[in-house]
């Protein structure tokens, strides 16, 4: 036997150098080409739940393109109108001009009542608007859209904050008020596309696609609230946060 154990061992070596070959093929085969560990398949597009374009005439501005059915009701105060102007093939909505003097000043508020679809719990989502606001038409805070109140239990929300017409995006749930604040300034008179964007503990904001500020948020921060989704302020009433710019394309997203 002494005689063939050399060609013994070449043959065990042979054999494993084959198994070696084979599994380094079989690895390159099923390796990420981005050199991550593993392949994790990218989680499905957000769902659209709501969406106002502001086109077409009477009612038909006030639709929900989405098809879930979230009219939109015009909430007027002291003599305000719902005004649309052009934009692009469509419509946009004017609000009121700021007012220089003691109340009454005019209100305008768009209104839908509230869904299941449009509270999004703890699951990620978007939400966003195209929105142009002139310098001069500044304040210390208006909405461009929220669903719930600070000070009732939970809310989410897109502002332009401060004389400086920065936008920023808001998150509560509870007693905690979780705000992220864009670098930049959107009070120019231009048109401009802002998004918030929340996904797992993180909250973004993002004018004309990019990101310009982020903040941490809880993880299971949940926003389920009996509230309306209100475009352009708060209510029709006094200290409302009103918006005094043009407001188009806005939209809600889920998943």
């Amino acid at each position: 036997m002494e005689r063939f154990r050399p060609r013994l061992v070449l043959f065990t070596g042979a054999l494993l150098v084959l198994a070696t070959l084979l599994a380094a093929t079989t690895a390159a085969r099923t390796r990420p080409r981005s050199g991550a560990a593993f392949w994790v398949p990218a989680p499905p597009p957000p769902v659209v739940v709501a969406r106002f374009p502001f086109d077409g005439a009477g009612a038909a501005a006030w639709a929900d393109a989405s098809g879930n059915g979230h009219t939109l009701k015009p909430v007027t105060g002291n003599g305000a109108v719902a005004e649309l102007v052009d934009h692009q093939a469509g419509s946009a909505v004017r609000f009121p001009d700021p007012c220089r003097r003691k109340a009454p000043c005019r209100r305008l508020v768009l209104r839908a009542v509230t869904t299941a679809d449009l509270n999004p719990a703890a699951r990620p989502f978007r939400y966003g608007a195209t929105m142009r606001l002139a310098p001069n038409r500044t304040s210390n805070g208006q909405n461009l859209m929220q669903k719930g109140y600070s000070t009732e239990g939970s809310q989410y929300k897109l502002q332009v904050d401060g004389r400086s017409g920065h936008p920023s995006c808001a998150l509560v749930s509870g007693a905690t008020i979780h705000l992220v604040l864009a670098r930049v300034t959107v009070a120019d008179d231009r048109w401009h596309t802002i998004e918030c964007r929340r996904h797992g503990a993180n909250l973004a904001i993002y004018v004309d696609g990019t990101v310009q500020g982020m903040v941490t948020v809880p993880i299971d921060l949940s926003v389920v609230n009996e509230e309306p989704l209100s475009l352009g302020g708060k209510s029709a009433y006094g200290d409302n946060d009103q918006y005094h710019g043009l407001l188009d394309d806005v939209w809600v997203a889920v998943g």
